[in-house]
């Protein structure tokens, strides 16, 4: 016969139990809203810049490090567990890096921190976000990209009447905008003549990002939310992401997302097959990809695929030898275009290799979606890293990238029930 305090226990379990169910449904407004910020806040910010009040760059490091702050805050309230430690010791390891070459090169260099504080952040904010929180964030900031969209498709005019992107960039990032730029938009969303496209617009759309390289990664973070989350999701969630998508790929030039995308499609099918271990090769085998097309093609230039992949492989050939070792930060900017360069010359090799491990093993592999989403976010940064350049780092797309990934990271196993047993069995 159960003992009373047998029976307290059982009913506390049970208790907790149901109350963890009553958690799980119920939204998380703080991580929601957080998580909405990571990809409005530049949007907002344009507004207000226009039709307000004109602002600077310390108004956007202010807002990028309250939305980092009160994650952190979110973050420390839960309580760092055994299952964060991956993230705080890369965080951890990263702010070693950054004083090591802040020191050697007599200059504050936190670049690489910030953009390792957004993974720690956001994958914390997924790891302890229920899952209706998670689908309102992306389902809100999926309407809201396709809402701008399609004003900037219908009207430039109205368009840039509510966020006008050229003043933005030129206000808070001292990009003045060039003679022949009078449309409002950001210049480098105009394009050139010989670029890919599909002739929908006569520029590369920008949407809610104001520029055209951050709204083709956001393409890309929907497919790997769509890929990890597709049998979870009901069938107006598909149409909207499919929609935004399409949408994305049609009118913004990118040919990396139009591959991805595919990848992704053959990969939902594919992924699951592939031990989670295989992404370890995956950077080594893209940049080995990388050499061969430079070798069949050394004197290819120009904004395209072989292109840009022997500007990156130029560069890493050229790396200048001090800055393996983190004594040329000061050349960082030279690099915007390369991330792999990028990365090394902000973080020494030790912070790629810790960046490279962290990617490839931080996401879980027990189930088929967790495989899915760790496949398809290994290739979407890598690939990246290759022909682009920073990003892939910006609170835009790491926001809610990391975001799923730290959610799907307890896909099978939600932390709130996790919390709640070590309540009762402590």
């Amino acid at each position: 016969m159960a003992t009373v305090d047998q029976k307290a226990a059982t009913y506390t379990v049970a208790g907790s139990r149901v109350d963890a169910a009553a958690r799980g449904s119920r939204v998380d407004y703080p991580v929601l809203w957080l998580g909405l910020l990571s990809v409005l806040y530049n949007g907002i910010l344009a507004f207000i810049n226009h039709n307000i009040v004109p602002l600077s760059l310390t108004h956007v490091a202010a807002s990028e490090g309250l939305i980092l702050a009160s994650a952190i805050i979110y973050i420390l309230h839960k309580g760092i567990y055994e299952t964060d430690l991956p993230a705080f010791l890369f965080l951890l390891f990263t702010l070693v890096v950054t004083i090591y070459v802040s020191v050697l090169n007599r200059l504050p260099f936190v670049d690489h921190f910030r953009n390792v504080l957004i993974i720690f952040c956001f994958s914390g904010l997924g790891g302890w976000s229920n899952e209706k929180t998670m689908k309102l964030a992306f389902r809100w900031a999926s309407l809201a990209v396709l809402i701008f969209l399609i004003f900037e498709i219908v009207s430039v005019p109205f368009y840039v009447s509510i966020v006008h992107p050229s003043d933005y960039f030129a206000n808070t990032r001292g990009l003045l905008p060039l003679s022949y730029n009078k449309t409002g938009l950001f210049q480098n969303a105009l394009g050139f003549p010989e670029r890919f496209s599909f002739g929908i617009i006569d520029h590369r759309s920008s949407s809610i990002f104001l520029e055209q390289v951050s709204l083709a990664n956001f393409c890309g973070v929907i497919a790997i939310y769509l890929v990890s989350m597709w049998d979870r999701i009901s069938r107006w969630d598909r149409l909207l992401f499919i929609a935004t998508a399409v949408l994305i790929l049609v009118t913004n030039d990118t040919r990396t997302m139009l591959i991805f995308c595919f990848a992704c499609i053959v990969g939902y099918f594919v992924f699951p097959k592939i031990p989670k271990n295989f992404n370890l090769a995956l950077m080594p085998l893209i940049i080995a990809a990388g050499f061969l097309v430079y070798t069949m093609k050394p004197n290819a230039t120009g904004d395209n695929f072989t292109g840009r992949i022997n500007l990156t492989m130029k560069k890493i050939m050229e790396l200048d030898p001090l800055a393996v070792l983190g004594l040329s930060v000061d050349r960082v900017a030279e690099f915007a275009d390369s991330g792999y360069v990028y990365l090394i010359y902000a973080a020494t090799i030790f912070g790629v290799i810790a960046f490279w491990l962290f990617v490839c093993l931080f996401p879980a592999g027990r189930t088929a979606a967790q495989r899915r989403c760790a496949h398809s976010l290994s290739l979407f940064i890598f690939l990246n890293m290759m022909i682009g350049g920073t990003a892939v780092f910006s609170m835009k797309i790491a926001g809610l990238l990391w975001f799923v990934v730290g959610y799907m990271r307890f896909h099978d196993n939600p932390r709130i029930r996790q919390g709640r047993a070590a309540d009762v069995t402590s």
